[in-house]
């Protein structure tokens, strides 16, 4: 069963896009044991028009960024399901949504490979949706090393 779902809105979809999300995707349930769940992310690729009015509708910020995730569960609430096993049914992890506009800039900036830093946005919505943040240096740490760990594991480097 496929653990994610793609959406284009007001862009062209790419296939490469979609190995990418498979590739990291199937990274990440694995590495959080979540292989065998019903959980599924919503991924939509969009531009920035789009990303900065959803950005200034849910998050009251009026301008666009790169990536904004809307998790499904509180991170207690689905540690007891994992540690539950609790996957009779089929639940919605949550949404990430990526301005592919920013993923080029971003690339550029960073000096670094347009998958790199595709890959970096979802492995980063990922754990948001996993529950964690980078409000507090150390969850800040705890959460890098993870998304971190997905990236070298699949070796898509700096």
């Amino acid at each position: 069963m496929r653990n994610y779902e793609i959406v284009y809105k007001e862009i062209e979809e790419d296939k490469t896009w979609e190995d990418i999300v498979k590739k990291v995707f199937e990274q990440c349930f694995k590495e959080e044991g979540l292989q065998d769940s019903k959980l599924y992310i919503t991924v939509t690729f969009t531009n920035p028009e789009n990303i900065q009015n959803i950005n200034k509708e849910y998050r009251n910020i009026d301008k666009p960024t790169d990536v904004l995730s809307f998790p499904m569960f509180e991170k207690e609430e689905l540690d007891q399901k994992i540690q539950k096993k609790d996957f009779s049914y089929q639940d919605i992890l949550g949404d990430i949504i990526i301005s592919i506009s920013k993923v080029e800039e971003q690339a550029k900036e960073y000096g670094h490979s347009f998958e790199r830093e595709l890959s970096y946005m979802l492995v980063h919505g990922f754990y948001h949706l996993m529950g964690y943040d980078h409000i507090e240096e150390k969850d800040k740490k705890e959460m890098r090393k993870k998304e971190e760990n997905i990236l070298k594991t699949l070796d898509i480097l700096r």
